[in-house]
């Protein structure tokens, strides 16, 4: 028996692996232009955006946005050797790699599922998995804050029975 996913089971278990996660501070869903910029949101972040969803034959394939983002620092006082001007120096390199390194955590969950296995107190429970190459793009000022970060497109595939038997349709009408 196939235990259908949900939207709703997946965005939950994406919140979660936020949650769990000991480099991210903040997780969000929804648009893009949803992401919290104030000064009063704790980062890290993983910001989570629906894209799509793909049926198969007996599968569903949701398909999301995944962002992770720090806030770049500078210092004056951060000065690179043999530079004789007093030059700003980030952190962003060490931002990108932090979050770069989230980023393959995030996907290395989806391809093993070994921690969605502990997560589920049903054996039988359906998991989450995640196949193929991924994109992971870099961007770097393009919010007003001083992020940086990377976004990826995450597919995961779910089995999905499309059982016609609990459709919530009179009969009657069928056909008519």
């Amino acid at each position: 028996m196939v235990s259908n996913k949900t939207y709703n089971n997946l965005v939950d278990t994406l919140k979660s692996l936020g949650t769990q996660h000991q480099q991210i501070t903040t997780t969000t869903t929804g648009d893009i232009f949803d992401i919290d910029l104030s000064k009063n949101t704790l980062f890290p972040l993983m910001h989570i955006n629906g894209v799509n969803v793909t049926t198969g034959p007996s599968t569903l394939t949701y398909n999301f946005q995944i962002f992770i983002m720090d806030l770049v620092s500078e210092k004056s006082n951060w000065t690179q050797a043999n530079i004789q001007s007093a030059t700003k120096l980030s952190n962003e390199q060490e931002v990108l790699s932090d979050t770069l390194q989230i980023c393959t955590d995030i996907i290395g969950i989806f391809r093993h599922s070994q921690w969605q296995a502990q997560l589920s107190l049903d054996i039988n429970a359906g998991v989450y998995f995640a196949e193929g190459e991924f994109t992971i793009e870099p961007f770097s000022e393009r919010f007003d804050n001083e992020l940086t970060g990377w976004v990826f497109p995450l597919s995961i595939i779910v089995e999905n029975d499309f059982q016609t038997c609990n459709i919530p349709m009179d009969n009657n009408a069928i056909g008519k």
